[in-house]
This record gives structure tokens, sequence and C-alpha cells, in this order.
């Protein structure tokens, strides 16, 4: 199944979601406010959230005279013209060309993290990169092991130390480790919940203090994993962790799992951050390398 099919089928919730849209189309008046209100409504209702909805507004009216929409078709391809725009705030790619390279993964517990982690270091392992997944978790029982499960299966290196360890003294050894070795990319697990959000930001803070020390030339991708069926709730997650991490992406998982798939657009219009990857269900192939285009003409695919 090829990247757009995976992706259709990822949204199959979320298109169920947009048949009112295409309704909305059909009784079309370019001069109506009522429709510009029913748009604003229905996005919201995808999880577009209030202030991206309001934003998709003020451009469908700007685009609706300088492009003189008359039709109900030339307003809904204007839409997908302005969805795809939205999504345009940087690169979707992965900037990996150092050796090594050091991806850290961030994010509350349970949104899909270790799992995500598994799933990059098998497509990874694939392009023919040497990977070595570090065990940053110490705090979570039995993170590491769930994470060490993940090594085995992608077939990648994995450095661990005890549980309730010091996270920096991992890291500080997977990196070593990684110099030693040889590796291309280092993937670093990090606690999703210490005592108080305080800790866990002070606690990726000293981490990526240890990573500039110890590889100051390396490619840093900072990814946090966001739960696409927490919406909205998401959105604040990120916003905390944009404050602190340097995030440079976002990973959306469970996106097969919500009717809500509008909450990429509030990521990239709200944090300006391109989402990077999306997960489009359990197997270890279904962490797709998320393309902007193909993600707006899936949701209005029929």
């Amino acid at each position: 199944m090829g990247f757009f099919d995976k992706m259709f089928s990822g949204l199959t919730k979320t298109r169920k979601n947009m048949v009112e849209l295409e309704e909305l189309f059909q009784d079309y008046q370019p001069d109506s406010e009522e429709f510009y209100e029913d748009l604003e409504e229905l996005l919201v209702l995808a999880d577009v959230g209030a202030a991206t909805a309001q934003q998709v507004d003020y451009l469908m009216h700007k685009a609706t005279w300088v492009e003189r929409y008359r039709k109900g078709s030339e307003a809904r391809d204007g839409l997908i013209r302005v969805l795809k725009k939205l999504l345009n705030v940087g690169s979707t790619e992965l900037k990996l060309d150092t050796k090594p390279s050091v991806i850290l993964m961030v994010g509350v517990n349970g949104v899909g993290k270790t799992t995500t982690i598994g799933k990059l270091a098998h497509q990874l392992k694939d392009q023919g990169k040497k990977v070595l997944l570090i065990a940053g978790d110490t705090f979570r029982a039995a993170a590491a092991e769930q994470l060490g499960i993940w090594a085995e299966r992608a077939g990648v290196d994995f450095v661990r130390h005890e549980e309730g360890s010091d996270p920096g003294a991992v890291v500080y050894d997977g990196i070593c480790a990684a110099k030693a070795r040889g590796t291309d990319v280092i993937i670093i697990d990090t606690a999703g919940r210490l005592h108080n959000k305080a800790n866990l930001m002070n606690e990726l803070a000293k981490i990526s203090r240890i990573i500039t020390r110890e590889l100051p030339e390396a490619d840093v991708e900072t990814l946090m994993v966001l739960d696409a069926t927490t919406g909205q709730n998401g959105l604040i997650q990120a916003k905390q962790f944009l404050e602190t991490s340097g995030l440079t992406g976002i990973v959306l998982t469970k996106l097969d799992g919500t009717a809500k798939g509008g909450i990429v657009f509030a990521i990239a219009n709200e944090l300006k951050l391109p989402v990077k990857y999306v997960g489009v269900g359990e197997g270890i192939d279904d962490l797709i390398p998320f393309d902007p285009d193909s993600f707006v003409t899936a949701m209005f695919k029929k």
C-alpha cells in the first residue's frame, strides 16, 4: 500500500466529518455570510481549532474576491489550496546529515512514543542506517524493557541503565557507545511524566545540554509525539514543550482512530511546526512520512 493509500485509509473517520462540508459547497453563494459562518463551525468541529478556523475563514473571504469564485466547485478547490498553504510551515523531512545525528523524542505518557521510536528505528534501518536507541525514560516502570523489545524487533542497538537511574548518565553512555560503534542515528526516549512539569522540563533541558556538549556539530531533531485523538488538549501539551524543548517537528499518532484530523492544521497554524510523521495503524510500517498535499487531498477525496 502506497503513501496516499495509507493516508486515505487512515483518514476514514475524518473524511466522514467532511460530508457536511461537501454539502455546504453545493449551496455556495459568494456573498453569503452564512456560508462562511457554517464553514468556520464545521472546521471547528473537525478540531481545526477556533483560531485556525477564523484564519481559514479570512483567507477564504480574501480568495473568493481575488479569484472571483462563483461556483461551489471553485470555492471547494480554493479551500483545498488554502489548507495546503496553511501546512507549509517548514520541511517535513528529517535533517540527519551528520554522523551521528540525534533524534530526541519527547511527549507525555500514553501517546505512543515508544512504539513510534521502534517504527522509526525500523524505517531508518531499512534505509541502511546504523541506529542506536537510548532508554532515557528511567522513571516509568518497564519503559526500558518496552524499548528493548522494539530495538530487538527493529534489529538495532540499544543502551539502558537500571530503572530510576539518572537519565543524563544513560544519554551520556549511549552517546559514547554510538561514537564507538560508528552509529548513524541516535534515537533518545525521554520521560513523559515526572513529579511536576518543571521537573520534566528541567530533565529535558539537561539531556539537551549533554547532547550539545558531546555532539556539538550533530544534526538534532527534537520531535514531540502527539496523540491525534486528544485534539486540542494535545495542542496545549505541545505549546508547553515548545516553550522549553526547542521542538523541530511533530509526530502525530493514532490518526486512523480519530474523526478530528483537522488538528494537523491547528498544529501548523498555532505552533508553526511541521508534522513530520503520522501514525495510521498498529503495524511496524504504519508510521509514514507526512506529505501536506497528499493529506489535504486525501481528506477531500470521496
